[in-house]
């Protein structure tokens, strides 16, 4: 009799079920996260106040408008000292801006985060931004948010493939309820946490990210991160500028990723140990700060003022550049902080300046600021990331303008194209974990198992030997290399009418022929019986991922509504046909319609 492995049985309703426990634990993330993220944005205040202004408070102020003078520089030392201790006799997690840590732990970890990370974080975030680091609090709150969901996969009976499902859940959780953008935080997630997009994935971020949103709402208010005025996006006839601005955003990008990790090399050569070195990089950013005090903290505030076009020329430079400086200088040292908002000032004072240029060397160009600012703003860390799409639906959902969708879609992907002609393979995010060893997959599309049955790849002449051959027999034809017991590693067994009865391997056949050598045993007896077998109609990862479970090469074929009636054959080699298929389709040139009437001539 064949029978089918477990395996082969119905497994929807399991998936199904799963996929509900899932999205029932993605709802408690998300509204952890949305928690998270309050807290965290109140203690950065608290932290602020006490180290800027010397008073106990839990408002959010803007570091650049303390009073300190001189003393300025030597804040965000103390906040290195600290942030250097913690990652030294807590956990190096801590250091970076939380989002390749996150990766890391998908990549090697099977999704598994310490609990530590998930309290050490945050706190080391808060102390090195309210001490005057210029980062943002979304990649730490990414990062927790990913090890709150981590977490609640390590205590409760999940797979490796639930548990990333939760620590992206987690990690979109954070971001939107960082900067109200739920549709961004999905996205995200999917983009450089999850590297796929599947239902199992997408109903349950899409719950996290909800609720994480709604707790905020109930929490910060429903208003967005940045009060942004009307913008005049001006398309078409701003299309030129936005392709030269598309220029200047790739090399940007590049230049950003460059220059952290040079930075980075720099401080390992530095004769300290590295506990020390976050507080020589926050002397630089104290310096640079005391210059120019909008360095300073998070700078949601000077984002803004970018956004509604309240800053000259001038203070637009002295932004786009020192703010850069002081964030390669920081976060290259190893401390605490969030990538993104830095990088969004930085980027959106190059977009606001350029917009200056323009409208000063082109009398007739009349172009907005601010517009500018906002599609610089996004494509920038979108081609620095690889995450484009990402911060193309971030920055839209920052106007909730539509007409803001053209010029962020044409700049983001010039962007992105330039970033991948000068970094390749390496985005900011992924550069770290690529010096470890660590392969990121940058690129997404259906896995061709999925578009192929059985039927298209499967071998359709099987042959087969009767189940009540001797074992001496079938000894002797393998040993005259008969090609009808040698084509394939396991021959089907078939009854007198033709009916699959068992398989037998060459493994098999060795093993009983050393506890039978007189081999009066049938095939039959020294056979496998139940058959694991395949279905024509089936889709070809199913029949792959049964070969795998049973640690077996070959399946024959059945008839689904007859499982002994054998209608092929699937082998290894009949499986990676599928991937050949692929990449010929990437490859093979065909001969195009305007070749054709000239290579008949040629004929």
């Amino acid at each position: 009799m064949t029978d089918a492995s477990p395996a082969q049985g119905p497994v929807a309703p399991t998936a199904q079920f799963r996929m509900l426990f899932v999205s029932l634990l993605a709802g408690l993330v998300g509204a952890a996260s949305g928690v998270v993220a309050y807290l965290l944005y109140h203690l950065i205040g608290f932290v602020t106040n006490l180290a800027m202004f010397h008073r106990v408070s839990f408002d959010f102020t803007s570091a650049r408008l303390n009073q300190m003078g001189a003393w300025i520089i030597l804040v965000p030392v103390i906040g290195g000292i600290i942030v250097g201790l913690m990652a030294k006799y807590g956990s190096e997690k801590i250091k970076g801006h939380g989002i390749p840590e996150a990766m890391e732990a998908v990549l090697i970890s099977r999704s598994r985060i310490e609990p530590k990370v998930a309290l050490l974080k945050p706190i080391s975030a808060a102390i090195a931004i309210g001490t005057g680091g210029p980062f943002g609090a979304e990649g730490p709150i990414i990062q927790t948010g990913g090890a709150i969901g981590s977490i609640v996969g390590q205590i409760l009976h999940t797979t490796a493939a639930e548990r990333k499902v939760l620590l992206a859940c987690g990690a979109a959780a954070g971001m939107s309820a960082t900067f109200n953008t739920p549709i961004a935080g999905v996205i995200l997630a999917i983009e450089l946490l999850l590297f796929e997009f599947r239902s199992r994935s997408f109903i349950p971020l899409v719950i996290a990210s909800t609720l994480a949103t709604g707790v905020r709402f109930a929490l910060l208010g429903a208003g967005a991160m940045f009060q942004v005025g009307t913008l005049d996006f001006g398309v078409p006839r701003g299309l030129p500028y936005y392709m030269l601005l598309g220029v200047l955003c790739g090399l940007a990008a590049v230049g950003f990723c460059k220059s952290l990790y040079w930075v980075e090399d720099q401080f390992d050569h530095l004769p300290l140990d590295p506990m020390w070195w976050p507080a020589v990089g926050a002397l630089g950013l104290g310096i640079i700060g005391f210059f120019v005090p909008r360095v300073l903290g998070v700078g949601y505030d000077t984002i803004s003022d970018i956004l509604n076009n309240h800053l000259a020329l001038g203070m637009l430079l002295a932004v786009m550049i020192f703010k850069a400086l002081g964030l390669v200088i920081s976060l290259g040292s190893g401390t605490s902080g969030g990538l993104l908002a830095p990088m969004f000032m930085s980027s959106a004072a190059l977009g606001a300046a350029f917009a200056w240029g323009c409208n000063k060397l082109i009398p007739g160009a009349h172009l907005s600021p601010g517009a500018y600012a906002l599609v610089a703003m996004g494509s920038v860390f979108g081609a620095a990331s690889r995450a484009t799409f990402t911060f193309i639906i971030f920055a839209f959902e920052i106007t909730r303008d539509y007409n803001a969708v053209l010029p962020l879609m044409f700049v983001g992907v010039i962007a992105d194209g330039m970033a991948i002609v000068f970094l390749k393979d390496k985005t900011i995010m992924t550069e770290k974990l690529a010096r470890r060893g660590l392969r990121v997959p940058s690129e997404y599309e259906a896995d061709v198992l999925h578009q192929f049955t059985v039927a298209d790849v499967m071998g359709d002449s099987v042959n087969t030997i009767p189940a009540t051959m001797k074992l001496t027999e079938l000894q002797e034809r393998v040993g005259h290399g008969d090609p009808q017991v040698t084509q394939h590693q396991a021959i089907p067994l078939v009854d007198e009418e033709g009916k699959l009865v068992g398989i037998i391997t060459r493994g098999d056949l060795l093993r009983a022929i050393n506890s039978n050598p007189d081999g009066n045993m049938t095939v039959a007896e020294a056979g496998t019986k139940p058959v694991v077998t395949a279905f024509p109609n089936e889709n070809l990862d199913a029949a792959v991922t049964r070969m795998l479970r049973n640690n077996i090469g070959r399946l024959p074929v059945v008839d689904r509504n007859d499982p002994h009636k054998l209608v092929g054959y699937l082998g290894r080699a009949h499986a990676l046909s599928a991937r050949l298929h692929r990449i010929e389709e990437e490859h093979i040139r065909e001969i195009g319609w305007l070749r054709r009437p000239f290579r008949k001539r040629s004929t």
